[in-house]
């Protein structure tokens, strides 16, 4: 590798600023942030920058529902991902939104190139509109069933199948996800962006970036079905960038999402002295852009944003870095399950870094789904970060501060063995660069048992008992922290936060990535503090039940349409008195009863607390699953659950039997 100092320029897919962050939105910021980080260790002059895509027919129609403006709704939501995000650890040098002045200039700029050289043109459409609600409908709007491969409940603009892109108009039985009515069509004039034009100019661009093999495989797909010219109006009323010269036009928002990056980086060259927005992006530009995305939206990066790019006289992407999806214990994340965990719910329970290194023992340069495996991620974490990592410094500072007053040895016990260390050095930053996290925290894992190893070895603890062999105890655990200290540099990327514990703790003001080939001598360092505790369990489970108490009610998720007779009769339906009825502390939606459920007493855990008043449910008759497991929740354990119907919050409501049923009969 080149020790020439690089000039990149790296984004992440724009967050929609209608929901808040969870666990799979990190798959991708954690990446990215890794990435980064390790350019800058290595001395690199690299800048990350994204934003809030704050437009389109989604954001207008939750606004309108909350009763509040698009811009209020955007703003919240961007507040939301900034705070989130920092806390993770992850650092953007500039975080912005697509609704800006510096957004609106740049994409009325690009669109008056593509349209003064033939790139643009307009054509009469018939279009999906929503008779009930009165509007145009989005791509994403409208589902159906697949013309390509069947798959049912399938989005307007791409199969999640197959990936093969689709519209509206071509779906099988196509639905409004609004009104849930059939959409009729309609005439309207849209402008349209000469895609099929660039078959040649995108396969070479194809040719000359760094893509996975996966990804050239779907371009290749692409190509071999032609490409298809590019819708980017939509009717008023919508949320974004009137188009110039028209009165009920607007730019779709996968024209001004993607030129978002370029206008969140011009924000930070306004605001940075000698950081020139033409250097990054002018055509001839030498520099380095990278895009980091999930794999749902590789079409719009790798096909209609480099072909903008290039229309419009700017540089193309260096590379686009598309991931897989998050399962979460090998399943969909679901919010019945608790497995759709927000990034909020998570920082509540535990640490950020636990998180990081797990992704990063789990990520590579391909678009493969990762799991989530929580009993996975519990043992990994223990095991690696603390069993091994950690200990490694905790078993070797106290000598060090207890018997030389914190000063290191001037010399190494083992030089050929800290060597190793040092010449693991290329081997992890190449797999960094390829974004191979998983093999670097191999090679990582496999020295921190090599340092362990060789304190097992030389028991420090066992020669400090003889006074005589204290010179060799110092000079041990000089090289135990030597070794840690390397690990760590390495590690930085990942646990930055656990990093910099380790940097003060050494007394060191900054790293670079070559500083751990070189050991650590004859300096005085600060006591050793605590740096990661193990994950409990209780913790896991504790953020699971919270994200189930989000959605008391729970969907009908993965599941048949129909059961059988004999899965019904399963199902022990009993019917309860409640007995006594209390709010649970610390729980906004659930309150605690008790039930007679004729022959026993039980608790269950509801979530009814907005529609009901507690005294008012004392003695009043209820149906309750008696057969269903017991359910831990940090707040005791549910023994059943209470059946009730509607969507939740104020509007639900209990079944009760009929008059003259008695606790404990069965419901047939």
């Amino acid at each position: 590798m080149s020790d020439t100092s690089r000039k990149i320029l790296v984004t992440s897919a724009l967050p929609y600023a209608n929901g808040s962050p969870h666990m799979g939105h990190l798959v991708e910021y954690i990446q990215t942030d890794i990435w980064v980080r390790f350019q800058k260790l290595r001395g690199h002059d690299c800048i990350y920058v994204c934003a809030s895509d704050s437009h389109g027919t989604p954001i207008m129609l939750k606004a309108r529902e909350l009763g509040i403006t698009p811009e209020e709704l955007t703003e919240g939501y961007s507040k939301e991902f900034v705070n989130d995000f920092a806390d993770f650890g992850i650092e953007f040098d500039n975080y912005y939104t697509t609704h800006s002045p510096e957004n609106e200039a740049l994409v009325v700029g690009i669109y008056e190139t593509l349209r003064a050289s033939g790139d643009i043109y307009t054509r009469t459409i018939e279009q999906m509109y929503d008779e009930k609600e009165g509007l145009f409908l989005p791509d994403r709007f409208v589902k159906g069933t697949c013309p390509n491969c069947n798959a049912e409940d399938q989005y307007g603009d791409a199969c999640e199948n197959c990936n093969k892109a689709t519209s509206p108009e071509t779906l099988i039985d196509p639905k409004s996800v609004l009104s849930g009515t059939t959409p009729v069509k309609r005439e309207s004039e849209h402008y349209f962006f000469k895609l099929s034009e660039y078959d040649q100019r995108l396969r070479q661009w194809m040719s000359d970036s760094a893509l996975d093999k996966n990804v050239v495989a779907k371009l290749e797909e692409w190509f071999d079905a032609g490409l298809q010219d590019w819708d980017i109006s939509r009717d008023a009323p919508y949320f974004g960038f009137r188009i110039p010269g028209t009165d009920d036009k607007y730019f779709y928002v996968w024209l001004d999402a993607p030129v978002g990056y370029m206008a969140s980086f011009k924000h930070l060259c306004d605001r940075t002295d000698g950081l020139d927005f033409d250097d990054y992006w002018k055509a001839d530009s030498n520099y380095e852009l990278y895009h980091f995305i999930g794999k749902d939206i590789m079409y719009f990066h790798t096909l209609f944003w480099p072909a903008v790019l290039e229309g419009s006289g700017h540089r193309t992407p260096s590379g686009v870095f598309a991931h897989g999806f998050l399962t979460v214990n090998g399943q969909k994340m679901s919010k019945s399950r608790g497995t759709f965990i927000k990034a909020r719910t998570y920082l509540d329970n535990l640490n950020p870094e636990y998180l990081r290194y797990y992704y990063a023992a789990k990520l590579g340069p391909t678009i493969e789904d990762i799991d989530l495996n929580l009993d996975d991620f519990v043992a990994r974490v223990n095991s690696d970060l603390v069993g091994k990592l950690v200990n490694i410094a905790s078993r070797c500072a106290g000598f060090i501060s207890k018997r030389f007053d914190g000063e290191l040895a001037a010399e190494l016990a083992d030089e050929n063995l800290f060597a190793e260390f040092g010449a693991a050095s290329e081997t992890i930053a190449s797999h960094y660069e390829k974004r191979e996290y998983s093999k670097a925290m191999r090679v990582i894992m496999s020295l921190a048992d090599k340092a362990n190893r060789y304190i097992d070895d030389h028991k420090p603890w066992v020669m400090a008992k003889d006074e005589t062999g204290l010179p060799e105890v110092q000079l041990v655990c000089t090289q135990g922290l030597n070794m840690f200290r390397s690990l760590m540099i390495y590690l930085a990327p990942v646990i930055p936060a656990v990093a910099q514990g380790s940097r003060e703790f050494l007394d060191e003001e900054q790293w670079h990535w070559n500083d751990a080939g070189t050991p650590l001598l004859g300096e005085t360092i600060r006591k050793f503090r605590p740096l990661l505790g193990r994950i409990e369990a209780k913790q896991v489970e504790q953020m699971i039940e919270q994200s189930k108490e989000s959605t008391p009610v729970a969907e009908n998720e993965d599941r048949d349409e129909f059961i059988s007779i004999d899965d019904f009769m399963k199902v022990d339906l009993r019917i309860a008195r409640i007995e006594k009825a209390e709010p649970v502390e610390g729980a906004d939606k659930l309150l605690a009863l008790t039930l007679d459920v004729g022959d026993s007493e039980r608790q269950v855990f509801a979530g009814i607390k907005a529609a009901y008043e507690p005294d008012s449910l004392v003695g009043r008759h209820v149906i309750v699953v008696a057969n269903l497991a017991p359910r831990k929740m940090r707040f005791g354990v549910s023994e059943g659950m209470v059946l009730a119907a509607g969507p939740g919050g104020e509007d639900i409501f209990l079944l009760s039997p009929d008059e003259g049923a008695e606790p404990g009969m069965r419901v047939k």
